[in-house]
């Protein structure tokens, strides 16, 4: 299985976020039919891809999103206000642990959340995103998600430096704030 978002071919940032939604629902599969003793490794690295890609979007997608498309600023909150209610249940997730009596019935809610949100993306942001973008601002745009993807790895890359393996240890909020970190130093951006 694939899980290196920031080595996918895809050059159109749109594209590249479609093939990551799918690469997501495939994630989701695996935890749900992972064994009991492999279900907390796989889920660990469900929410490494999911911290790294919406950190990604929040990052690049979302400020390009309000500036480009009709009503973008409403679009965008929209997004993040589902994406604030997924990360909260993948951080109640994370304290009860894998093998806790309601993860199964927390990963359905969780994907159902994140599927929804991403259709949502596809629908009311990627459309008019690629519609109000030109092919070069697109690749751009998926330049920067890979740079900042390959920053925050969504598992540890053998013989690199251990402060980029272990920028997503840790629970899902502090993945996401170290992601967000090194995505912004990726793009030489102030804290």
């Amino acid at each position: 299985m694939k899980t290196m978002p920031e080595t996918m071919g895809e050059s159109d940032v749109i594209d590249l976020l479609l093939a990551q939604h799918a690469m997501i629902r495939d994630m989701f599969d695996e935890v749900e039919q992972a064994p009991p003793d492999r279900r907390g490794e796989a889920f660990t690295r469900l929410v490494r891809l999911l911290a790294v890609h919406e950190t990604a979007e929040e990052e690049i997608v979302h400020p390009y999103a309000r500036g480009k498309i009709d009503g973008g600023d409403g679009v965008v909150e929209d997004r993040l206000t589902e994406e604030n209610e997924a990360k909260q249940l993948l951080q109640q997730m994370d304290q009860a642990g894998p093998d806790a009596p309601d993860f199964t019935e927390n990963l359905a809610a969780l994907r159902a959340a994140v599927e929804a949100h991403a259709r949502s993306e596809e629908r009311y942001e990627f459309i008019q995103l690629r519609a109000h973008t030109t092919e070069a601002e697109r690749r751009g745009m998926a330049a920067g998600v890979k740079a900042a993807e390959a920053m925050a790895p969504t598992h540890p890359h053998p013989g690199t430096e251990s402060a980029t393996k272990n920028v997503l240890v840790g629970t899902p909020v502090a993945m996401m704030d170290r992601a967000r970190d090194v995505i912004r130093q990726a793009l030489g951006k102030k804290h």
